[in-house]
């Protein structure tokens, strides 16, 4: 089995704590109701939300995925860290086994905002390759939706406070 690396960064004008608490631990809840075109619903299926908990998150009718289930590994509500792995879904192809991340918001030297900064492994099947640039498409999407929590934060500034 093949692991390729990936770390990515971005910024946003919002503190780490509301960033994670919206993003993390409410994630079932807001994602669904600000991006109903990328997520259909996000259930916890198993557990209470903390360290083995797994989340089923369904996508749209008409979505080039259908689902994706992913297991709660490590949660650090005081660090605002969390880390999570792929388990299931079609996502994975025939390629992949796996996908690990690991979500860390950090507190930035600017404006009281914050540094979320990703680390993924992508964990694959046999000896099977993969390009880092097949990922690039999946890294853009998911800044666009911290951009998104991003605004909504900014819009409603008791939200998470």
């Amino acid at each position: 089995m093949g692991v390729l690396h990936l770390n990515s960064e971005t910024t946003t004008a919002v503190a780490p704590s509301r960033m994670f608490k919206a993003f993390i631990l409410d994630s079932q809840n807001l994602l669904p109701k600000l991006v109903p075109q990328s997520f259909k619903n996000i259930e916890l299926i198993e557990g209470d939300g903390g360290v083995g908990s797994i989340k089923l998150i369904n996508f749209p009718d008409g979505s080039y995925y259908k689902y994706v289930k992913h297991r709660i590994d490590v949660l650090d509500k005081e660090n605002f860290v969390c880390k999570y792995t792929l388990i299931e879904g079609d996502s994975l192809g025939d390629k992949l086994e796996s996908i690990v991340y690991e979500v860390k918001f950090e507190a930035s030297s600017d404006n009281g905002g914050s540094v979320c900064k990703v680390a993924s492994e992508y964990h694959t099947k046999g000896d099977h390759e993969i390009k880092e640039e097949v990922f690039k498409a999946s890294q853009e999407k998911a800044v666009e939706l911290y951009k998104v929590v991003e605004a909504h934060l900014l819009a409603n500034p008791d939200l998470y406070a």
